[in-house]
Formats: structure tokens, sequence, C-alpha cells
């Protein structure tokens, strides 16, 4: 970051539409280097670069100095979730009608409990609710979550993956670190979704047992070897 960016980012977030152009424009190749990771899915580049822009934008409204990291760290996220959410609502990542109306239904549950009981209903109380197993609530909310989730906070530590995995240093390098995703989905299936429900559902070790049907010694177990297969994996890339 230049030594006028935290000026110009003071700037944008107070409503200065010239320092936000300015923003984008000086990015265009961070922006750019995220939309070329959809490319192929149905979408037009442009379109997509458009996407990645207005993605930048909200990174520039929620950005806050305190949080201790580098703008663009926050910013990358930001800008592939909002692509990934007009994907998917597009059509173009599928997910499943079932899936979709699972999903909405455990909402619903949830809600009414919450209600009804004054707190958040436990793991099996939503699925005594719902008729659906841990495992279906958790593949279904995980499925049809926010896609932006690098920098959701754990449920019960406070860390998020792209903290865990490491300082992203050089600007390239960042951007090297949006194939993140990819990387998941190399897994071995069980380290997936430990790592799914983890980071990306922010449920806490001891959830992710409960959904597993396993220790919380194991879910610790397959988190460190998911991690640090996934440092490996980011290494290479």
């Amino acid at each position: 970051m230049n030594e006028e960016m935290p000026a110009l980012l003071r700037r944008a977030k107070a409503g200065d539409r010239e320092a936000a152009q300015r923003l984008v424009e000086e990015n265009a190749g961070l922006i750019w280097s995220v939309t070329r990771r959809f490319f192929g899915r149905g979408a037009e580049p442009d379109d997509l670069y458009q996407l990645g822009c207005v993605g930048f934008l909200k990174a520039i409204e929620g950005f806050d100095e305190t949080f201790g990291t580098r703008f663009s760290t926050y910013a990358v996220p930001k800008i592939s979730g909002e692509i990934r959410r007009f994907l998917r609502d597009d059509g173009a990542i599928k997910v499943s009608r079932s899936i979709k109306e699972q999903a909405s239904k455990i909402r619903q549950t949830r809600l009414q409990l919450e209600q009804r009981m004054g707190r958040e209903p436990k793991l099996s109380e939503l699925a005594e609710a719902t008729g659906l197993s841990p495992e279906e609530i958790a593949f279904a909310e995980t499925a049809t979550g926010p896609a932006d989730s690098f920098q959701r906070e754990s449920g019960e530590d406070g860390f998020t993956l792209e903290l865990v995995l490491g300082d992203y240093g050089a600007e390239e390098r960042l951007v090297e670190h949006v194939a993140l995703r990819a990387a998941v989905e190399r897994l071995p299936p069980r380290e997936k979704e430990v790592i799914a429900l983890r980071f990306y559902h922010g449920l806490t070790q001891q959830r992710c047992a409960e959904v597993m049907r396993v220790s919380q010694v194991q879910i610790s177990r397959l988190e460190r070897r998911a991690l640090g297969r996934l440092r490996e994996s980011l290494r290479e890339t």
C-alpha cells in the first residue's frame, strides 16, 4: 500500500467519489487478477470485472484500519465473493433445488425455535424440528452460505482461515492465495468437511464433533492435517 492509500481510503469511506474512483483505477490489476479466476463460467469478462469493482467498493466501505490487516488482504475475498454470489444466483454455480429448499426450511425453523426458546437452538434440536440429520443441516447451510468467508471468524477462537494460513506478504502472493478454495476442494473428504464446518460455517470444534459424530480430539487432528495440506498446496501456487 503506497503512502497515499490510507488517506484515499478514508476519503472514499467518507463519500469522496473521486478518491474511490482513483482507488479502483490504481487497483485494477488486483481486481483483474481475481476476476480471471472466474473466466469460462458463462459470464463475460467485462461483466465479471464490473462485479469485481462492486466488491472492491464494498471492501472500501467495510474496511477498518484497526483490523491490523492490509487493505488488499481484506479486499480480495470481497471481490471474489461478489462475483461468486452473481454466478451462484445466476445459476452458473449450481446448487440443487432440493438443497436450497432444505436450507430455506432450516432457516425458517431456526428462527421459529429462536423466537420460542429465546436462544439459538442446539444442533440436535434443529435436527429434530426439521427431520434432517446434523450432517444434512451442515451440508445445506454450507452449500448455500456466504461465499466471501475467508475472513469469517471461527466460532470459538475468533481466527480466520486467512490468518491461520499465515502472512500473505506481497500483493501478488496474496492474489495467488485466492486459489485457497481450489486447494480446499482437493482435500480428502473428512478434512474438507472439517475445514468447511470450522471456517466457512463458523462452528466450534465441539459442534463439528457433534455434526461428524466423532470426538473433539479427532476433529482437532483432522483440522491440523488439513491446514498442513493447505499450507503446502499454497506454497506451490
